[in-house]
Protein backbone atom coordinates (compact mmCIF):
# COMPACT_ATOMS: atom_id res chain seq x y z
CA UNK A 1 0.00 0.00 0.00
CA UNK A 2 1.50 3.14 -1.20
CA UNK A 3 1.76 6.12 1.85
CA UNK A 4 -0.41 8.41 -0.88
CA UNK A 5 -2.87 6.29 -2.50
CA UNK A 6 -6.85 7.26 -2.17
CA UNK A 7 -8.05 3.88 -2.94
CA UNK A 8 -6.84 0.68 -4.58
CA UNK A 9 -8.97 0.84 -7.18
CA UNK A 10 -7.42 4.69 -8.12
CA UNK A 11 -4.56 3.42 -10.11
CA UNK A 12 -4.40 6.54 -12.57
CA UNK A 13 -1.00 5.37 -14.36
CA UNK A 14 -1.33 2.76 -16.64
CA UNK A 15 1.51 0.49 -16.63
CA UNK A 16 2.04 0.32 -20.50
CA UNK A 17 2.78 3.89 -19.96
CA UNK A 18 5.22 3.53 -17.61
CA UNK A 19 6.55 0.79 -19.68
CA UNK A 20 7.47 2.90 -22.55
CA UNK A 21 9.45 5.52 -21.11
CA UNK A 22 11.96 2.64 -20.21
CA UNK A 23 13.41 4.13 -16.93
CA UNK A 24 13.63 3.19 -13.72
CA UNK A 25 13.94 7.19 -12.81
CA UNK A 26 10.49 8.29 -13.71
CA UNK A 27 8.62 11.16 -12.13
CA UNK A 28 4.98 11.00 -12.77
CA UNK A 29 2.87 14.84 -12.88
CA UNK A 30 -0.76 12.95 -11.64
CA UNK A 31 -3.81 13.74 -13.58
CA UNK A 32 -5.50 16.23 -11.14
CA UNK A 33 -2.09 18.22 -11.33
CA UNK A 34 -2.38 21.63 -12.69
CA UNK A 35 0.73 23.20 -13.78
CA UNK A 36 1.65 26.73 -15.36
CA UNK A 37 5.48 27.61 -16.76
CA UNK A 38 8.52 26.46 -17.55
CA UNK A 39 8.77 23.08 -16.48
CA UNK A 40 12.45 21.43 -16.86
CA UNK A 41 13.35 17.66 -14.96
CA UNK A 42 16.90 15.66 -15.55
CA UNK A 43 14.72 12.77 -15.37
CA UNK A 44 11.86 10.59 -17.68
CA UNK A 45 8.84 12.15 -16.97
CA UNK A 46 5.62 10.90 -17.26
CA UNK A 47 2.29 13.87 -17.97
CA UNK A 48 -1.12 12.20 -16.76
CA UNK A 49 -2.27 16.58 -15.58
CA UNK A 50 -2.59 19.48 -17.25
CA UNK A 51 0.25 21.51 -18.25
CA UNK A 52 0.38 24.80 -20.10
CA UNK A 53 3.80 27.26 -20.58
CA UNK A 54 7.00 25.47 -21.72
CA UNK A 55 8.41 22.19 -21.24
CA UNK A 56 12.47 21.60 -21.30
CA UNK A 57 13.31 17.85 -21.00
CA UNK A 58 16.64 17.78 -23.78
CA UNK A 59 18.48 15.09 -22.63
CA UNK A 60 15.40 12.36 -21.13
CA UNK A 61 12.57 10.86 -22.27
CA UNK A 62 8.75 12.57 -21.97
CA UNK A 63 5.58 11.01 -22.38
CA UNK A 64 2.00 12.69 -22.08
CA UNK A 65 -0.50 9.95 -21.12
CA UNK A 66 -4.18 8.99 -22.01
CA UNK A 67 -5.18 11.50 -19.20
CA UNK A 68 -2.14 14.10 -20.66
CA UNK A 69 -3.68 17.79 -21.53
CA UNK A 70 -0.58 19.78 -22.67
CA UNK A 71 -0.44 23.28 -24.11
CA UNK A 72 3.28 23.74 -24.45
CA UNK A 73 6.68 24.03 -26.76
CA UNK A 74 8.47 20.48 -25.59
CA UNK A 75 12.39 19.78 -26.09
CA UNK A 76 12.92 16.81 -25.11
CA UNK A 77 15.15 13.83 -26.30
CA UNK A 78 12.54 11.85 -27.09
CA UNK A 79 8.73 12.24 -26.70
CA UNK A 80 5.83 9.83 -26.52
CA UNK A 81 1.84 11.36 -26.98
CA UNK A 82 -1.26 9.25 -25.92
CA UNK A 83 -3.04 12.31 -25.06
CA UNK A 84 -3.71 15.52 -26.07
CA UNK A 85 -0.93 18.07 -27.54
CA UNK A 86 -1.39 21.90 -28.62
CA UNK A 87 2.26 23.32 -29.17
CA UNK A 88 5.82 22.04 -30.88
CA UNK A 89 7.95 19.15 -30.50
CA UNK A 90 11.15 19.44 -30.67
CA UNK A 91 13.56 16.67 -30.50
CA UNK A 92 16.93 15.06 -30.98
CA UNK A 93 15.27 11.57 -31.63
CA UNK A 94 12.03 9.93 -31.91
CA UNK A 95 8.81 11.41 -31.29
CA UNK A 96 5.62 8.79 -31.01
CA UNK A 97 2.12 9.50 -31.41
CA UNK A 98 0.08 6.82 -30.66
CA UNK A 99 -3.71 5.78 -31.04
CA UNK A 100 -5.61 8.00 -29.58
CA UNK A 101 -2.99 10.98 -29.19
CA UNK A 102 -4.38 14.07 -30.53
CA UNK A 103 -1.58 16.76 -31.64
CA UNK A 104 -1.76 20.40 -32.97
CA UNK A 105 1.59 22.16 -33.74
CA UNK A 106 4.88 21.61 -35.48
CA UNK A 107 7.13 18.69 -34.61
CA UNK A 108 10.83 18.93 -35.54
CA UNK A 109 13.13 15.73 -35.18
CA UNK A 110 15.13 12.72 -36.42
CA UNK A 111 12.28 10.07 -36.46
CA UNK A 112 8.78 9.81 -36.33
CA UNK A 113 6.10 7.35 -35.77
CA UNK A 114 2.26 7.23 -35.79
CA UNK A 115 0.13 4.80 -35.25
CA UNK A 116 -3.05 4.69 -37.03
CA UNK A 117 -5.78 6.24 -34.87
CA UNK A 118 -3.54 9.07 -34.11
CA UNK A 119 -4.35 12.55 -35.34
CA UNK A 120 -2.02 15.31 -35.49
CA UNK A 121 -2.70 18.81 -37.33
CA UNK A 122 0.76 20.73 -38.54
CA UNK A 123 4.01 20.10 -40.15
CA UNK A 124 6.90 17.95 -39.58
CA UNK A 125 10.91 18.59 -40.29
CA UNK A 126 13.18 16.16 -40.07
CA UNK A 127 15.68 18.14 -40.70
CA UNK A 128 18.36 17.30 -43.42
CA UNK A 129 20.81 14.57 -42.74
CA UNK A 130 23.71 14.73 -40.27
CA UNK A 131 27.12 16.21 -42.53
CA UNK A 132 30.42 14.59 -40.81
CA UNK A 133 32.63 17.32 -40.05
CA UNK A 134 36.01 16.98 -42.40
CA UNK A 135 39.10 19.10 -41.61
CA UNK A 136 39.17 21.70 -44.08
CA UNK A 137 42.18 21.93 -46.36
CA UNK A 138 42.80 23.99 -49.47
CA UNK A 139 42.96 21.81 -52.41
CA UNK A 140 46.51 21.21 -53.88
CA UNK A 141 47.03 23.06 -57.51
CA UNK A 142 50.09 22.96 -59.21
CA UNK A 143 51.21 24.02 -61.80
CA UNK A 144 50.62 22.11 -65.65
CA UNK A 145 53.99 18.94 -65.98
CA UNK A 146 55.97 19.35 -68.62
CA UNK A 147 56.51 16.06 -70.26
CA UNK A 148 60.20 17.12 -70.99
CA UNK A 149 60.77 18.32 -67.53
CA UNK A 150 60.18 15.12 -66.05
CA UNK A 151 63.71 12.79 -65.29
CA UNK A 152 63.73 9.19 -66.93
CA UNK A 153 60.23 9.78 -68.42
CA UNK A 154 61.35 7.14 -71.04
CA UNK A 155 60.47 9.32 -73.90
CA UNK A 156 63.21 8.72 -76.72
CA UNK A 157 64.66 12.58 -77.59
CA UNK A 158 64.71 13.04 -81.48
CA UNK A 159 68.46 14.08 -82.45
Amino acid sequence: MALFKKSDEDDSMDITTAARVGSKNVSVIGPTLVFKGELSADEDLIIEGCIEGTIAHHKKHLTIGEQGRVTADIHASSVIVLGQLIGNINSEGIVSLAKGANVKGDIFCARIVMEDGARFQGKIDMGKSVKVAVAATKPVQSEPVRIDKIPNSGRAKSS
